[in-house]
């Protein structure tokens, strides 16, 4: 069956039409890779064959495989997804290497914007002495999280608070070793201008880094040095024409050892910077 709809969507266009047509024939039948390959030549019931048929006609539309099926593998752990939030993404994992990198023995760890915990989740399976916050401003993104924490055992080191930035932590707080986020960077007026799967399925909040794209990392740099502790970090995510502007924010507002680090395809991906 799945070579059928893999057909269909190559019409469509879809460059990956093989692979989506494998994943969602699976998905709709609750079968793994390898019983799809060995059950290949068996009927289909007809109930099962429209459920397929309505998951491809959601990929048509442009909506990814992984919001279909409704979760997405990032640093070899699964996440759910919902509506409120993003996909991870591979170029993350750079982030969650330098994290883990970064973090001393018995580290704390804060991540903002949240979105599915996939950076201190990932962080907190691979490291049982750290311990992390997790904020956002979306309940929705924070049950999501809360679900992945809890599928990957580490819901009892994860505290997840809901608001704005900084503004979700009630002080007396402890303060971090390390401050972590991905936040939204793409300029306002460019998002229409995105991919299908982006702009109509990707929640607008985790996206609109406002008009010049950077105003969460205004707040981050204006905000993050009375979280950390002397010689704590800055680690934050950004868009590959960023660099040298979030290097500036950090740089003025007293951080030091401000550096751009490219990901694997040579783009700027990560701005770290140290309280002093």
């Amino acid at each position: 069956m799945w070579r059928g709809w893999r057909d269909v969507l190559d019409r469509q266009g879809f460059a990956s039409a093989a692979l989506d047509a494998k994943l969602l024939t699976g998905h709709g039948l609750g079968l793994s890779a390898l019983d799809m390959a060995v059950r290949e030549g068996e009927p289909v019931a007809v109930e099962a064959a429209e459920r397929i048929a309505g998951l491809m006609q959601r990929r048509m539309t442009g909506e990814s495989v992984a919001r279909i099926i409704g979760e997405r593998e990032f640093y070899g752990l699964a996440f759910a997804l919902n509506a409120a939030t993003l996909e991870p993404r591979p170029e993350t994992e750079l982030l969650v290497d330098m994290a883990l990198e970064t973090l001393a023995r018995g580290g704390r760890l804060l991540d903002l914007g949240t979105g599915t915990g996939c950076i201190p989740i990932a962080v907190l399976a691979n490291r049982p002495d750290v311990t992390a916050i997790a904020t956002d401003l979306s309940a929705q993104a924070l049950s999501a999280a809360q679900q992945n924490a809890e599928r990957h055992g580490v819901l009892q080191r994860l505290a997840l608070q809901q608001g704005s930035w900084f503004e979700a932590l009630a002080r007396p707080e402890p303060i971090f070793d390390l401050i972590v986020s991905n936040p939204p960077y793409i300029n306002s007026d460019v998002i229409e201008t995105l991919a299908e799967d982006v702009k109509s399925f990707d929640p607008r909040l985790a996206l609109d880094g406002g008009p010049d794209g950077v105003a969460p990392y205004r707040v981050i740099a204006a905000q993050a040095a009375g979280w950390l502790r002397p010689g704590g970090q800055v680690l934050v995510e950004i868009g590959h024409d960023q660099g040298q502007v979030v290097a500036a924010l950090l740089q003025a507002a007293g951080f030091g050892q401000v550096t751009v680090h490219k990901d694997l395809n040579g783009l700027d991906r990560v701005v770290s910077a140290h309280h002093v």
